[in-house]
């Protein structure tokens, strides 16, 4: 009987965070979008997860930790990739979050192109790659997530070619014309191509993507099939929007001691309302903007003062980044404007908090919540958005939402934003805050649904089987494709991810 194929999970960051303690390892569950959506299938089925465990290596050698995880129930392998100092401060801070991040997410200013963040990226990617062929048989299959680890399937081809390798790419890809500054670009292009399927959240990343392998490598592409033909291979290139567990969102918002947390927070607050805005602390997402709008809407509209709060929950990111820095500094700054202009009483119009919020209370922030804003300048999808569809038992709630974030494509009945325009902002709040219920739940219903039927099961279920299949057939692509992207308006002509 032939032994059924392992996954093994590639990713900058897994499942564990390692920290050593008196001599001894410890592995500390880590809290990610990636890691609710696939690490049940490792559970279930086993596997190896290659990731950087989060610690600083004394040098370049040194070995990696390998922990059958979880600890109380070993279901599958932790490999560690350990990484120095340099290398983090290179290739992580450096390349992938100056230049990478930056370029995707379509702030050009911002990219900073050195030489020898580069090279640190290369020689980081080679130590992913070389961690997982030591995991991988034959049979098996690698599956490899986002753009810190683009060069990795590249590696992997040329020292195993017949090993079925998939990658997901999780944030934006961009226009050709910007991706074509990065002066390694075709570096970046040929390394993803050594898998066999490369996916996106949505089909104009696709479609970038597409357009930059033809233009920068001359390499045949079929934008009716999304195939790539490359070095005597047929590639694959399908949009999947990445879902969430919507069945275990709706079991935490109907537990009594989540709704009693929710109560209390509304308690707490003390106002009629409630707005809540959640992110990483970083330059895509919007926060200063969001910021400015809320001020601005509190000075065309004195009625809702002492009647509504904004509450910020801002997760630390990359704060040994100078950016990020210079941004925690201005939204903090931005706060204390705005409470010391409108504060009276016990009335704060802007609650702020700095720090990581554990799923079961995020899940009572949701609930407590009347009003959702999710308005980064530019987001590869946004889960956040999803997550509080979900929360909203009652079937009450309204979500403002970024056009430029992915989720909007699918989350048509939220109430879309250009979160640079700042009276527009403003009317989208007046206009969620003045919503009858009616009106609110019907379009949460729909919302719910959209959200349910495309969740994390429907998305592991797509790459199953797109990882289970050594050649994908050019009709069963594009019908799968279709079946995938129906619900989007792109015209069949467009690159822009916008």
């Amino acid at each position: 009987m032939l032994k059924e194929p392992k996954i093994v999970l590639v990713s900058n960051r897994g499942s564990y965070t390692l920290k050593e303690i008196d001599g001894k390892i410890e592995a500390v569950p880590a809290i990610s979008g990636l890691v609710s959506a696939v690490e049940p299938v490792l559970k279930e089925k086993g596997g190896v997860w290659v990731a950087w465990g989060g610690r600083e290596a004394a040098a370049p050698e040194t070995p990696g930790v390998r922990l059958n995880v979880p600890p109380e129930n070993p279901a599958y392998l932790f490999c560690e990739v350990p990484l120095t100092g340099d290398e983090i401060r290179r290739y992580y801070h450096g390349f992938t979050n100056g230049a990478l991040w930056p370029l995707c997410h379509y702030f050009l200013e911002k990219c900073r192109y050195s030489n020898s963040e580069w090279l640190a990226y290369r020689q980081v990617n080679f130590k992913f790659a070389l961690a997982a062929l030591a995991e991988t048989g034959p049979q098996d299959i690698v599956w490899v997530n986002d753009y810190h680890l683009a060069l990795v399937p590249g590696i992997i081809r040329r020292h195993k070619p017949g090993l079925k390798q998939a990658f997901f790419w999780h944030i934006p890809f961009p226009h050709y014309d910007l991706f074509a500054t990065l002066p390694w670009a075709r570096a970046i292009l040929r390394g993803l191509l050594g898998s066999d399927v490369i996916g996106f959240h949505l089909p104009d990343y696709s479609y970038n993507f597409l357009h930059a392998v033809n233009k920068l490598l001359e390499a045949p592409v079929d934008y009716n099939t999304f195939t790539i033909r490359w070095q005597g291979r047929k590639i694959f290139t399908p949009a999947w929007p990445m879902g969430i567990d919507y069945e275990a969102f709706q079991k935490l918002a109907c537990d009594p001691k989540i709704r009693k947390q929710a109560e209390e927070l509304r308690r707490q607050i003390g106002t009629e309302r409630i707005a809540l805005a959640v992110e990483r602390l970083d330059y895509t997402k919007g926060i200063l903007e969001r910021l400015l709008a809320f001020e601005r809407f509190l000075e065309e509209a004195p009625e809702w003062r002492g009647r509504v709060s904004l509450l910020q929950i801002a997760v630390p990111s990359r704060t040994a980044v100078p950016a990020y820095q210079q941004l925690r500094s201005q939204v903090e700054e931005a706060v204390g404007r705005i409470n010391g202009r409108f504060s009276e009483g016990n009335y704060r119009p802007v609650h702020y908090f700095w720090r990581g919020i554990p799923r079961q209370e995020l899940v009572s922030y949701y609930l407590a919540a009347d009003i959702m804003m999710v308005t980064p300048l530019r987001d590869g999808l946004n889960l956040v958005a999803k997550e509080y569809v979900a929360s909203r038992v009652d079937g009450t709630g309204v979500l403002i939402l970024s056009r430029f974030a992915g989720a909007a494509r699918d989350l048509k009945e939220a109430v879309i934003i250009n979160p640079y325009d700042i009276e527009g902002t403003v009317v989208a709040l007046k206009a969620a805050l003045a919503m009858p219920v009616s009106q609110q739940k019907q379009r949460l219903r729909k919302l719910q649904e959209q959200v349910r039927r495309f969740d994390v099961r429907w998305w592991l279920a797509n790459f199953q089987r797109a990882l289970q299949e050594r050649e994908v057939k050019e009709e069963d692509a594009v019908r799968r494709h279709l079946r995938v992207s129906s619900f989007s308006t792109l015209p069949s002509t467009s690159f822009i991810d916008a």
